[in-house]
């Protein structure tokens, strides 16, 4: 007698990722979907800063790189699918980009935590990021007021500033972030 077996689970297709009605927020890890909820006030307020920075600075350096704001697709794997809609990133290799998404992992991605789904960022996004090839993650935390670095290509892991610190861009040779400044212009 053979053992009850569970039945597989069926592995999302880009295809059918690319049907998917365009209001639904989603990610998908190894083929299984997941539904993202809206952000809040304090995480887009957050993002904005900080893109609005990042983006002044790479169009001063006048090179290659782009700097995007979710939702935004990133195809990290096709068998089995991930793909992924980072908070913000930026984008050095043009030929990743082929007007729909990033194909291939990022250079750089920041991640603003919110409350329901902090292990996705502390977790489950740091192991996808950092084995696809991505350069460097942050993890913005409001509610603790921590900016996590994981500076991959450097070898520097779960490294913790306070929203008061001056926090080094490691894919830049000479970009800080001044995170208190953001801090006091929205009040957190």
């Amino acid at each position: 007698m053979l053992p009850h077996l569970q039945p597989q689970l069926e592995k999302m297709t880009l295809e059918q990722y690319e049907n998917l009605p365009e209001e639904n927020r989603a990610e998908v890890y190894d083929g299984v979907i997941f539904y993202m909820a809206s952000p809040s006030q304090i995480h887009q307020s957050i993002l904005l800063e900080l893109g609005t920075l990042l983006n002044a600075y790479v169009k001063g350096k006048k090179g290659g790189c782009r700097v995007f704001l979710a939702p935004f697709d990133v195809l990290l794997s096709d068998t089995p699918l991930t793909i992924v809609q980072p908070d913000l990133m930026i984008v050095c290799d043009n030929n990743k980009l082929d007007g729909k998404r990033c194909n291939g992992a990022p250079d750089f991605i920041v991640e603003v935590v919110s409350p329901g789904n902090a292990a996705d960022d502390y977790i489950r996004k740091l192991y996808y990021y950092k084995y696809a090839g991505v350069r460097e993650y942050w993890i913005v935390d409001p509610r603790r007021k921590t900016v996590t670095v994981n500076y991959f290509e450097g070898g520097l892991l779960n490294v913790q500033y306070s929203f008061e610190s001056a926090i080094k861009v490691n894919i830049y040779d000479d970009l800080l972030i001044h995170f208190s400044e953001i801090a006091d212009l929205l009040n957190i």
